[in-house]
């Protein structure tokens, strides 16, 4: 049992149970987005999965992965935190293991789904033992602790990683996660303590009671799916970009290091953008995230005309040099960084203002319902698109030349321009839902008014 010691001001100081949480985490997210980063990659090039069905397996792994965890998470809270971290990371150390080993396409499902049940584990796990850890007064900076450790894990995961890819080979980055993922088992084992529920824990009948009443809840469920669009594009940092950028610049290019500006941005201005916009109201700074989208994709996209005036190769203040498509990839990145920090936070206060009375928790467990909407339909988009314009050279007629193989990339950029239609649908559809419901919300405080 852990006796957490009540704070009666604002501090630094957290039990143990708070940080060995917050370093499982650490040790969780690296092996995750080590593991998440090359999975298109791996289901093709090491399981032989074409571009297609690997879309339609990733996007279906990613999807269950945030659908799962309010479910999961109920039966976390019947088995205890210790006994469920346990679980979990069992499931992901075999499961990361098992990946790196066998690679034939049926077991490969198999062993995904091990991983998919164990990572189902770790979310409502790992945040309700910072919300447990974490008095009133020092919840807001428990939780801020916690978000910058999971940006952390993601960033250290993807930025070690090419060294695996291209040092032993693809196949090996499953043995980093299941490493990862021992050490924090053994955490789990030998250091946590078990925690007290201070809650009733909910049934696997309650959650799903709050996802039916989440679709019946009309303007949640517009803006999830409004909101879908942003992430189908925002998904594309994992499903389309490393195929896209290592098909056109080569084996030697880094992917993983290109998808790292996100987090760095979101870590540098989340906080200052949710402080800017604090007084405005929730729909209109994520309208401001949606109007920058289309500038990522259409950034993405621009790389053979940046190329047309730089040529091959751009200097960078002098001592730095990088491909176009680079640079252009880097400046995508940052702007759906940006437009994340306007989104991500204020989408979450609104959910939780919808939510009813009592059950924000609950409803909260579901605020990621738009990745799973946007996890299939983007993925599953990202294998059908990259086989028409951006090909895998395996399935290329043999003998060509150069000149004949660089043919099947010319229009490769097109991808973009389609999820740069998606991000326009999207915020056009937002700016709509804004209009349509202050005109409700006016209506309604009018007739208040006139009935007092």
């Amino acid at each position: 049992m852990t006796n957490i010691e009540v704070e009666t001001k604002e501090s630094w100081r957290f039990p143990k149970e708070f940080w060995l949480a917050n370093l499982m985490e650490l040790c969780e997210r690296a092996a995750y987005y080590g593991f998440f980063i090359v999975l298109t990659l791996y289901l093709t090039d090491i399981v032989g999965f074409d571009d297609k069905a690997t879309g339609v397996v990733a996007g279906i792994f990613f999807a269950c992965l945030y659908l799962f965890p309010p479910f999961v998470g109920a039966i976390g809270d019947k088995i205890g935190f210790k006994k469920g971290l346990i679980i979990a990371f069992t499931l992901l150390t075999i499961g990361y293991f098992l990946l790196g080993v066998w690679h034939e396409k049926f077991l490969v499902i198999i062993f995904l789904f091990i991983v998919l049940i164990g990572g189902s584990f770790i979310k409502p796990l790992i945040t309700g033992t910072v919300a447990k850890t974490s008095s009133e007064v020092n919840r807001a900076r428990g939780f801020s602790l916690f978000y910058w450790i999971v940006n952390i894990g993601a960033f250290s995961g993807k930025t070690f990683v090419p060294y695996i890819r291209q040092g032993i080979g693809l196949e090996y980055v499953n043995f980093f996660s299941a490493a990862m993922s021992f050490v924090a088992l053994l955490f789990a084992i030998f250091l946590f303590k078990p925690l007290d529920a201070k809650l009733e824990p909910k049934s696997i009948k309650d959650v799903w009671r709050s996802l039916i009443k989440i679709f019946s809840t009309g303007r949640l469920i517009t803006l999830t799916l409004i909101v879908t669009g942003f992430w189908i594009i925002q998904h594309q940092l994992y499903a389309t970009m490393p195929k896209y950028v290592i098909r056109l610049l080569g084996e030697e290019a880094k992917p993983e290091w290109l998808a790292n500006v996100n987090p760095a941005v979101v870590v540098l201005f989340v906080v200052l953008i949710t402080q800017l916009t604090k007084k405005h109201k929730a729909v209109n700074a994520m309208l401001v995230g949606m109007l920058l989208m289309p500038f990522s994709a259409l950034a993405m996209s621009m790389s053979q005309e940046l190329e047309k005036i730089t040529g091959p190769v751009i200097q960078i203040f002098g001592f730095l040099s990088a491909h176009p498509l680079t640079v252009m990839m880097i400046i995508g990145i940052a702007i759906q960084g940006l437009a994340e920090c306007f989104i991500s936070p204020r989408f979450l206060e609104y959910f939780s203002l919808q939510s009813p009375k009592g059950e924000e928790g609950l409803y909260l467990g579901f605020s990621h319902l738009h990745s799973f909407f946007s996890a299939l339909l983007g993925f599953i988009s990202s294998g059908f698109l990259l086989d028409a314009y951006c090909p895998d050279p395996k399935t290329l007629p043999e003998g060509l030349t150069e000149i004949q193989k660089a043919a099947y990339y010319s229009d490769a950029h097109v991808i973009w321009y389609y999820f740069l239609a998606v991000g326009l649908v999207s915020a056009l559809a937002l700016f709509i839902f804004r209009l349509v419901t202050n005109r409700i919300d006016a209506k309604l405080e009018a007739e208040k008014k006139t009935s007092s």
